[in-house]
């Protein structure tokens, strides 16, 4: 679970935001050798986080954007920049619902599509890794925004062009909402996905429940 300050109301969740062009992940703080290096901003251009799960003096253990699902490593402190936030989402695919969270005040609730049969969509803790703004020839598929999110497919090791992210986007089909009818991904409303873009930081938790 993340590392969360609690106060009288709601947790708040820290999360690191890399300074450098890259960072080196360890498998315990003060390791001889680094297990991996992440590039800085990542594949899609976008500023890497991590999502701090505990904390150590000058060290950083962190939920990892890598897989398996739930990787976990450390980093060094002095390489990343430490911020706050109340945000929280939370997907149950049972109930295709998603609830969104700042701070104690509902931001959105809905239903959602989820991952088909053949290919669901994996339950854990993830975090928001990226936003991005979705090419305007996909936007009938995919809606006009989609966040990355740490967690990636159990059956597809790649996807379009990337390697099987999970994302969480809009649609132009809201018929589909309520239903487990995609390839692992979480679609939500145009107008809510539109909100949540303007709104939603990235490094936010986000629990997924079977």
């Amino acid at each position: 679970m993340p590392a969360t300050t609690t106060t009288t109301t709601f947790p708040t969740f820290t999360v690191a935001d890399v300074k450098g062009p890259s960072v080196m992940v360890y498998d315990t703080p003060g390791a001889p050798v680094a297990k991996e290096q992440l590039a800085n901003p990542n594949r899609d251009g976008a500023a890497l986080v991590f999502l701090v799960v505990s904390q150590q003096p000058d060290w950083l253990e962190v939920l990892l954007p890598s897989r398996p699902n739930g990787s976990k490593g450390w980093v060094q402190s002095a390489d990343a920049t430490l911020r706050n936030t109340a945000w929280r989402m939370q997907v149950e695919l049972g109930a295709h619902r998603i609830t969104v969270w700042d701070g104690d005040q509902v931001a959105a609730q809905e239903p959602i599509a989820v991952g088909a049969a053949a290919a669901p969509t994996p339950a854990g803790e993830y975090y928001v890794t990226e936003l991005l703004t979705v090419p305007a020839f996909q936007r009938s598929a995919y809606g006009p925004f989609a966040f990355g999110i740490s967690g990636h497919s159990d059956i597809y090791t790649t996807f379009g062009s990337g390697d099987g992210t999970i994302g969480i986007h809009g649609t132009g089909d809201p018929s589909s909402l309520g239903k487990s009818v995609s390839h692992g991904c979480i679609r939500l409303s145009n107008d809510t996905i539109i909100k949540l873009a303007h709104e939603l930081p990235t490094g936010t938790p986000l629990t997924i429940l079977a």
